[in-house]
């Protein structure tokens, strides 16, 4: 199978379909591609089909038409959403086995899709083109890769996600008064997926936050019990022996939708949260973010502007926990060990925050 290697002569794409059902901190490290493709392929019509739930963050993104595709449901769903569209060109930017299946629906005669090094799951038997190979590096590169398989080698590091008014009225709702730091403290479900922080170290960090930079915390985060409870604890935690609420907390989870969250985090002035979703949505939305790293390596998956805010305990869990160097290992290898998050100290975390508390605001993204 063949690089795709921009022939002057073919003529670029004028209906385009990028495919990228999840996750939501995959799918905002994408909208850069999408608004790079926009400043360099003016004349190009983008559609984009991602998971409902990307979709209801993302499904108004200026010059896209978002599929909103339920992940549960079969191709025939798809085939039926896309009706009689067709494409000149797909890129289909997932390797998991259930997007290849679905992106069969996708009627394209060129399909673009990852190098080898990056491809599992059959990635392989969905497409007919593969980006050109490259080091490895953060998911992004990745990404961008499909731009340089159209022959667009510029990047704009731009989101532009759309806030509708609704969500910052909900805010202001929701939370008086600022400056507001986010705490988002678990990370998804997901079968040995040893990413989340203990809820004990969240309330010291809380505590140092509150009385040294004023600052008023909130916690976020979904529906499920893991995380209704980890609030629970957290709280618990600050209120300490004589059970006094703390009243620089304020706990939102399971209360927000995704707008509302982006909205309330574009707000903010830091967000703390280990390697998920949240981390990469306050890049989106401007905000600095304090990723906690351990079980997951920050150079690959850690955020695209500001990574000098992360506290990397990577190195130190693969050496205790594998008994290896992170130069030996392969890239994007996991450490699968329930205490390697415990190697992060709250200690660690504080001196973060008060690094970034002391740099300027407009000088925090900087890399």
């Amino acid at each position: 199978m063949p690089h795709y290697r921009p022939n002057p002569a073919e003529p670029l794409p004028e209906r385009l379909c990028l495919f990228r059902l999840s996750a939501i901190g995959d799918c905002c490290n994408i909208v850069p591609v999408v608004r790079t493709l926009q400043t360099q392929l003016p004349d190009t019509q983008l559609t984009w089909v991602m998971g409902k739930v990307e979709a209801s963050l993302l499904g108004d993104l200026d010059g896209v038409e978002v599929i909103a595709h339920d992940k549960n449901n079969g191709t025939g769903t798809l085939r039926r959403q896309l009706g009689a569209r067709r494409f000149d060109a797909l890129l289909l930017m997932q390797v998991a086995l259930r997007a290849g299946l679905a992106s069969r629906a996708v009627r394209a005669p060129l399909r673009v899709g990852f190098d080898r090094a990056r491809a599992r799951d059959g990635h392989g038997l969905f497409i007919n083109r593969r980006i050109p190979a490259s080091p490895p590096g953060h998911v992004t590169e990745g990404f961008f890769g499909f731009c340089e398989a159209l022959g667009v080698r510029d990047r704009t590091l731009k989101w532009d996600i759309p806030v509708p008014q609704a969500a910052r009225d909900e805010v202001d709702r929701l939370v008086a008064g600022t400056p507001l730091m986010v705490i988002s403290p678990c990370s998804s479900e997901r079968f040995r997926n040893f990413r989340n922080w203990p809820a004990e170290h969240y309330a010291e960090v809380v505590r140092h936050a509150a009385k040294h930079h004023g600052l008023q915390v909130v916690l976020t985060g979904g529906h499920s019990e893991l995380e209704y409870a980890y609030a629970e604890r957290i709280e618990r935690a600050l209120a300490g022996s004589n059970n006094v609420p703390v009243p620089n907390l304020v706990n939102l989870v399971g209360r927000t939708n995704l707008k509302t969250l982006f909205a309330l985090i574009q707000r903010a002035t830091v967000v703390i949260a280990p390697d998920s979703g949240p981390v990469h949505m306050a890049v989106a939305a401007g905000t600095p973010a304090i990723g906690l790293y351990a079980t997951s390596n920050p150079d690959r998956t850690g955020p695209v502007l500001g990574r000098k805010w992360v506290v990397n305990a990577y190195p130190a869990a693969v050496q205790r926990f594998l008994k290896r160097s992170v130069e030996t290992v392969r890239w994007g290898r996991r450490v699968r060990d329930p205490g390697a998050m415990s190697l992060i100290t709250p200690a660690m975390v504080v001196e973060r925050l008060d690094q970034l508390m002391a740099t300027p605001a407009d000088e925090r993204l900087h890399e």
